[in-house]
C-alpha cells in the first residue's frame, strides 16, 4: 500500500490531537512573522530607496540578494535538520533572523541594507527546510494538505493583508523617514518566539509512513541509522523524478513570483502615487481571498491524494495556470479598483498553489532526507528562480518600467512552471513505490539483526541497486552477498559495470535505487569516509603508490589517519608488512625502484594497514607479467587463509577462479550468473554458456 493512498479520511482536529497543537501554533506564528517581515521590505521599498537615495532596481536587487542567501542557508539548515533535533534548529535560526531584521532598520547605505538582509536570509532558511520537515513528521499524512495550507496560508494572510495594512499605517503615522522603527517592531516578537521554539518536541522521523506501510507497531521502531553525506543525500533526492519536475517548475515560478511582489509596490507608488498605507490597502484583498480558498484547496488535495496521488499533484499545476492570464490582465487594468480586484484573484490562485507544494514534496521524500529535499526545493524556487528573476526583472524595470517587465516575465514563466508540475505528476506513484520499498528494506534489516545470529548476516549485502551516469543507466538491480571470510570474484568484460559497482559499494557513487548493508546495517547513503572507518577498503585499479616516495613513506602516508596515536600507527604498519615480506626488506627504497608486482604489493599493504572488514580489489593483475601475477595470487591466498573477506574484480577468469570461493558474472550492468568457482572450473559447458552468451538465442 502506498503511504496515505486508499486511507479513510481523517478529521483535522484528530490529526492535531495526534501531533499536538503547540507545534503547529508555534510554527504558524513564526511563519506569520517571517511573511510580515518580508512584506515590510516590499511595502516600504520605495521609502527605503528614497531615504538611501538608490533606484527602484537597486532595492529589487537587495531583495534578490536576501533570497540568494536564504537559498545558501537552506542547504546548511536542511542538512542539520536531517541529523539533529529540529526544535533547537528552528528556534536558533528564527532568533538570529529576528536580530538582523531589527538591524535592517539601522542601515544607512545600500551596502548595510544588503548585509542585514543577507544575514536575515541565511537564518530565515529554517522556514523553508526545518519547519516543513518537522510538520511532516509530527502530523498524520492524511491531513498534510490542510496542515500545510494552514501553515503557509496563515502566513500569507498576514503577509499579504493584515501585515501590509498595519505596516503601512504605522509608517504613515511615524512619517515616511521613520520606516526604521518598523523592523524593530517586527524583530522583537520574532526573537522571543524563536526562543520559545527551542523547546519544541522532536517527533519520530517517518512515523506516519511506517505506520501506513508496516503497521502501527513499526511506527515506534525508529532506527537512527548513519548520518549520510551531503552529496549522497542530495543525489538521492535528485533521483526522485517527481522532485526533478517540481524543482524545474519552481524555478520558473520563482522567476515570476518573487520580482512580482516587489514590482507591485513600486508600480502602485509610481502609477497611482500611493503612500505605504495606501500600498498596504491595495494588496490586502489578496490575503482575504486566500482566507476563503486555502481551506478548500487543502481539503481538496487530501481527498485527491487518498484516491489518486497523480491528481493531487496535477492540482498544483492547474491552480497556477490562471495566474498566467490574471497577472498580465491586472497590469492592463484602466483604474486602481480593477487593478486591486484582478490582483487579488491572481494572488489567491498563486498562494493556493504554493501552499500545496510542500505536501507533494513531503510525500515523495525519504523520511531521512526531508531536510535535504526541502533545501533543494528552496534553492530551486529562491536561488535559481527568485534571484535570477529579480536580476532580470530589475534590469527590465529600470529600462522599460514595471508594467512591461512583469507582464513579459509572467507570460513566459508561469505557463512553463505549471506545465512542468503537471508533467511530473505521472511519476508520483512510482516514486511512492520506492518509499514503500525502502521501508520494507529497513524492516527486513531490523528483523535480521534482531532474530539472526552474526554468522547468518552477510558482511556485505548489495540489494536491487540501480545507478546511472546522468541519463545513462549502468547498473540494473545489482545484487551481491558476501559472507564473513569469503572471497567473491566479480567477472565480466570491459563496460559490464564492475568498477561502477565497486564505486557504489565504497560510497564514491550514490545509487538511484536499492540498499547497501555492512554487517546488517544500512550504509546506502553513508559517506566514503564513514564506510572506510567502518571497514570497507578498496584497492583501485592502476598505479596505487607514490613512485618518488620510499616504501616506508608510502605506508606512513597511508597510516596518516592514525598519526595521533604513534604506537597504533607503527603497529598497523608492522602488521601489514607481515603479509608482504618482499617489500618489508626494502623500506628505504623508492617505490619506483620496485618491480610492478612489488609496487602492487605495496599498494595492497597500504590498504591492509587499515585492517579492513571487507577488502575490495579492482584488477589486481592489470598490466603485469604472468610470473608477477602468480606471486600476487600467492599473497592474496595468504590473506584469504588469514580469514580476510574479499571481493575481487578480475578479467582473467583463471586467476579469479583460482582465488575465489564464488563467482558473480556481470553483463551490461546486470548479474547473469552466480555460483561457486568449482562449478565453473569443473563444468566447461557451463563456463562457456556464462562467458560466451549469445543474446540472440
Amino acid at each position: 500500500m502506498l503511504p496515505g493512498v486508499g486511507r479513510p479520511p481523517l478529521a483535522l482536529k484528530q490529526s492535531l490531537r495526534s501531533g499536538g497543537y503547540s507545534t503547529l501554533a508555534t510554527l504558524v506564528a513564526l511563519n506569520c512573522l517571517d511573511e510580515l517581515e518580508f512584506s515590510a521590505v516590499i511595502i516600504l521599498g520605495p521609502d527605503i530607496g528614497n531615504t538611501l537615495d538608490v533606484s527602484n532596481g537597486t532595492i529589487t536587487f537587495v531583495v534578490a540578494a536576501s533570497l540568494l542567501f536564504l537559498a545558501m542557508g537552506a542547504a546548511a539548515i536542511g542538512r542539520l535538520a536531517d541529523r539533529y533535533r529540529r526544535g533547537p534548529i528552528v528556534g536558533s535560526a528564527a532568533s538570529v533572523a529576528a536580530i538582523f531584521t531589527a538591524l535592517t532598520g539601522l542601515a544607512t547605505s545600500a551596502f548595510m541594507l544588503f548585509a542585514a538582509r543577507a544575514m536575515a536570509g541565511l537564518a530565515k532558511a529554517n522556514t523553508a527546510t526545518a519547519q516543513p520537515s518537522l510538520l511532516a513528521d509530527n502530523y498524520p499524512l492524511e491531513t498534510r494538505g490542510r496542515l500545510f495550507a494552514a501553515h503557509q496560508g496563515t502566513g500569507r494572510l498576514i503577509g499579504l493583508s493584515i501585515g501590509p495594512v498595519a505596516i503601512g499605517g504605522i509608517a504613515v503615522g511615524l512619517g515616511a523617514d521613520n520606516w526604521r522603527w518598523i523592523f524593530a517592531i517586527v524583530g522583537i516578537p520574532a526573537f522571543l518566539l524563536g526562543l520559545s521554539a527551542l523547546k519544541l518536541p522532536e517527533p519520530q522521523r517517518g512515523q506516519w509512513e511506517r505506520r501506513n506501510v508496516l503497521g502501527k507497531e513499526a511506527a515506534t521502531q525508529e532506527d537512527p541509522g548513519l548520518a549520510m553525506s551531503s552529496e549522497a543525500a542530495f543525489s538521492g533526492i535528485w533521483g526522485i523524478r517527481t522532485v526533478r519536475y517540481m524543482a524545474a517548475g519552481l524555478v520558473a515560478m520563482g522567476i515570476a513570483m518573487f520580482p512580482g511582489r516587489s514590482i507591485e509596490a513600486f508600480f502602485l507608488n509610481d502609477e497611482y502615487n500611493l503612500n505605504a498605507f495606501g500600498r498596504g490597502l491595495a494588496v490586502a484583498p489578496a490575503g482575504l481571498g486566500l482566507l476563503i480558498a486555502l481551506p478548500l484547496v487543502g481539503g481538496r488535495f487530501d481527498d485527491a491524494y487518498r484516491r489518486d496521488p497523480e491528481r493531487a499533484v496535477r492540482l498544483v499545476g492547474m491552480l497556477l495556470l490562471p495566474v498566467a492570464v490574471l497577472v498580465p490582465l491586472q497590469y492592463l487594468m484602466p483604474n486602481l479598483a480593477l487593478f486591486i480586484i484582478v490582483g487579488a484573484v491572481g494572488a489567491t490562485f498563486l498562494g493556493a498553489a504554493f501552499s500545496l507544494v510542500q505536501p507533494v514534496l513531503q510525500a515523495v521524500f525519504p523520511y531521512r532526507m526531508r531536510g535535504a529535499g526541502t533545501a533543494i526545493a528552496a534553492i530551486a524556487l529562491v536561488a535559481a528562480g527568485g534571484v535570477g528573476g529579480s536580476l532580470v526583472v530589475g534590469f527590465l524595470q529600470d529600462e522599460f518600467g514595471e508594467r512591461p517587465a512583469i507582464i513579459g516575465i509572467t507570460l513566459a514563466m508561469v505557463p512553463l512552471g505549471a506545465w512542468l508540475i503537471i508533467r511530473g505528476a505521472r511519476h508520483v506513484r512510482s516514486d511512492l513505490t520506492l518509499i514503500v520499498s525502502q521501508l520494507h528494506e529497513e524492516q527486513s534489516e531490523r528483523n535480521v539483526r534482531l532474530a539472526g545470529s552474526p554468522d547468518d548476516i552477510p558482511v556485505l549485502h548489495v540489494a536491487d541497486v540501480d545507478f546511472s551516469y546522468g541519463h545513462v543507466q549502468v547498473l540494473f538491480d545489482f545484487d551481491l552477498k558476501v559472507m564473513r571470510g569469503e572471497t567473491v570474484a566479480v567477472l565480466g568484460a570491459n563496460g559490464a559495470g564492475k568498477s561502477t559497482a565497486f564505486g557504489v559499494i565504497a560510497g564514491l557513487r550514490s545509487p538511484s535505487r536499492g540498499v547497501i548493508r555492512l554487517n546488517g546495517q544500512t550504509i546506502t547513503f553513508a559517506s566514503p569516509e564513514q564506510r572506510a572507518a567502518m571497514g570497507i577498503q578498496m584497492l583501485p585499479g592502476g598505479q596505487g603508490v607514490w613512485p618518488r616516495l620510499s616504501v616506508e613513506d608510502n605506508l606512513m602516508l597511508g597510516a596518516d589517519a592514525y598519526r595521533f596515536d604513534k604506537t597504533d600507527q607503527v603497529r598497523r604498519i608492522e602488521t601489514a608488512l607481515k603479509h608482504f615480506p618482499a617489500i618489508a626488506d626494502r623500506r628505504k627504497s623508492k617505490a619506483q625502484e620496485l618491480s610492478g608486482g612489488m609496487q602492487q604489493q605495496l599498494a595492497l599493504a597500504r590498504v591492509m594497514l587499515h585492517e579492513p572488514e571487507i577488502l575490495l580489489i579492482d584488477e589486481l593483475s592489470m598490466g603485469l607479467a604472468p610470473v608477477v601475477v602468480e606471486s600476487l595470487r600467492e599473497v592474496v591466498d595468504g590473506l584469504k587463509s588469514s580469514g580476510q573477506t574479499m571481493v575481487i574484480i578480475e578479467q582473467s577468469v583463471s586467476i579469479a577462479l583460482s582465488i575465489a570461493d564464488r563467482a558473480v558474472f556481470m553483463e551490461k550492468g546486470r548479474v547473469h550468473f552466480e555460483g561457486t568457482s568449482a562449478e565453473l572450473r569443473d563444468n566447461p559447458r557451463l563456463a562457456q554458456t556464462v562467458f560466451f552468451r549469445d543474446d540472440t538465442l
